[in-house]
């Protein structure tokens, strides 16, 4: 049996830790991409606090998305702020 896609609601913050190391990237890549797309300026990634892998892997990305404004550190909840640009 194939694995289905699952659909994730488009909201201000997506929990990572229900997701497999090897799914982050895409999943933050299209949520960032659907969230933009609905007029969203901002979303919160939780990635935990932890040893900071997950921060980096997570912040790696960011870095090279060129609708990404700007991004920082939410260290008491172990997230990644994300400003976004508007679509054109």
């Amino acid at each position: 049996m194939e694995d289905e896609p699952v659909e994730i609601p488009i909201e201000d913050a997506l929990d990572l830790h229900t997701f497999q190391p090897a799914e982050v990237r895409s999943v933050v890549l299209e949520y960032l991409t659907q969230a933009r797309a609905r007029g969203s300026s901002q979303g919160r990634l939780i990635h935990g606090r932890g040893i900071g892998m997950q921060r980096a892997n997570v912040q790696g990305l960011l870095r090279g998305i060129d609708f990404v404004e700007d991004f920082w550190d939410d260290a008491h909840l172990g997230a990644t702020v994300v400003l976004l640009r508007a679509a054109r």
